[in-house]
């Protein structure tokens, strides 16, 4: 078991190297942030849920970063303009289950939302998890995350 562990560290340090090296020389732009911080959060709570300890977690949320800044540097404003929309009609109104998508005709990008899970805090805020996939240039980007409702009524990434 531990053997196994070992050979999973070992390839998360080589693909985050890999794409130290890719990416290292690129610059970063708001787009970058944003998706990285996305790309942060789902590596690291991916790495947790499936079992990973410390530097499982912390090479998750790495090599998240990295990749979402990627996909967050090819969205352009239209395109997170229409996925913000369509995330908000998914969090808002559609059952759990159900998917809201949106597409880019300029872009040839598109995505959807699907919430998949709602449940209401002791503080008595009502939470939503969801997935998300975005399409871009034909290679499509999945990822997942909590969000709950403010008192203002807007939806908060909360992961």
């Amino acid at each position: 078991m531990r053997r196994a562990n070992r050979a999973c560290q070992r390839a998360l340090v080589s693909a985050m190297l890999m794409t130290f090296l890719l990416f290292g020389c690129e610059s970063t732009g708001p787009k970058t942030a944003v998706g990285g911080l996305g790309g942060a959060a789902a590596g690291g709570l991916l790495a947790a849920a499936l079992g990973g300890k410390g530097p499982g977690i912390a090479a998750g949320t790495i090599l998240g970063a990295l990749i979402g800044g990627t996909i967050g540097d090819r969205l352009d404003a239209a395109d997170r303009e229409k996925a913000n929309a369509a995330a908000s009609r998914a969090l808002e109104a559609v059952p759990s289950g159900q998917s809201v998508a949106w597409q880019n005709p300029d872009s040839g990008n598109t995505g959807a939302v699907t919430p998949v899970r709602t449940y209401q805090t002791s503080t008595g805020q009502y939470c939503r998890e969801y997935t998300q996939t975005i399409t871009i240039g034909g290679e499509k980007h999945k990822s997942y995350g909590t969000a709950c409702r403010e008192a203002d009524g807007s939806w908060k990434i909360v992961n």
